[in-house]
């Protein structure tokens, strides 16, 4: 027997459904967050195929998992830590963000930090690297990802878990970019701003 297909026609009017079955617009502040997390993840799976360092690539590959979760907190509407919530056949199914996944992230950064140079200098985004890039466009496209969160909090619940572990994944993204960079033997593209530039005045004849 054939499997269900992949178009609904659902969606044709702009709305679309929840975790707890209500429908909500295309365009609302929740969609639009838990959309920036799928952005996210696509752009991760495309820096894991890039990368040739294995670590780092399992490391992506289980992020890529935690951001299924975040995805799933944020397109379930309502903190589900809530009483009302919890006794829901829905919410007990969605897994958590725990603290033990933020300091997950900040184990890895502290084992990365290891193998880098102190950096005493602001960095231009990329360095020399096509993968170092990639992973500073993910780094961008994640602190996006957490604003919108942050918009959708002033009005409706959000984890507190969802916005740390976004926030400290993002310090992770830049740790990342710069140990492949190092890696293959680049190291960091230092930002040497020319201040005469910015700040010369044409003197007046």
């Amino acid at each position: 027997m054939p499997g269900k297909k992949i178009y609904t026609r659902t969606g044709d009017n702009g709305e679309t459904s929840l975790c707890n079955g209500s429908r909500t617009s295309k365009d609302s502040l929740r969609v639009e967050a838990y959309g920036s997390i799928d952005e996210l993840n696509s752009f991760l799976g495309l820096c894991i195929v890039k990368l040739k360092h294995k670590d780092i690539r399992e490391h992506l590959m289980s992020i890529q998992h935690d951001l299924l979760s975040v995805g799933a907190n944020l397109a379930y509407p309502g903190d589900l830590t809530q009483s009302v919530i919890k006794g829901s056949a829905v919410a007990k199914k969605i897994p958590r963000i725990t603290d033990e996944n933020i300091i997950q992230l900040e184990k890895w950064m502290d084992f990365y930090d290891k193998e880098l140079p102190e950096l005493n200098n602001f960095i231009m985004s990329g360095g020399s690297t096509e993968t170092s890039a990639l992973l500073h466009v993910a780094r961008t496209v994640c602190r996006r990802a957490e604003r919108q969160i942050i918009k959708l909090k002033k009005d409706e619940e959000v984890h507190k878990n969802v916005l740390k572990y976004m926030n400290r994944l993002s310090d992770y993204l830049f740790v990342a970019a710069r140990l492949t960079s190092q890696r293959d033997g680049q190291g960091d593209l230092k930002w040497t701003p020319k201040l005469n530039t910015f700040f010369k005045r044409k003197k007046v004849k």
